[in-house]
């Protein structure tokens, strides 16, 4: 099975930057596709934050452009979301994922348990 954590949610003021770290493991792991995050504020839909796959190609929810990176190395299933200027609409529970096989014909997204994220005005 496949195992993702993230750290590095916090407080923070607007304006203000936060780095957020993920690391899935897994004792079978044969190939991670794509690292994104997530995120989920009270009220609202979740959203796709961020996506980076295999080939290096990111995408952002038009929000968070110019201001949010995401990087990640796809043989570690390592990912980080690198946060700056951040505003307080960004407050919300941050969820990585890791879309991973288990074997060549055996793909899902695996979530870590999620990180949250506080933006005070």
């Amino acid at each position: 099975q496949v195992e993702v954590m993230e750290s590095g949610g916090g407080l923070a003021q607007a304006g203000g930057s936060l780095r957020l770290s993920c690391a899935s493991t897994s004792s079978s792991i044969f190939q991670v596709d794509v690292m994104a995050w997530h995120r989920e504020a009270p009220g609202k839909p979740r959203e796709l934050v961020a996506t980076v796959n295999r080939g290096g190609i990111s995408r952002y929810l038009d929000s968070v452009k110019g201001r949010f990176t995401i990087s990640a190395d796809h043989g570690k299933g390592t990912a980080y979301l690198q946060m700056d200027n951040l505003k307080p609409e960004d407050t919300a529970l941050y969820y990585c994922r890791a879309d991973a096989r288990t074997s060549v014909y055996a793909l899902r997204s695996y979530w870590g348990q999620g990180t949250q994220v506080t933006v005070s005005s």
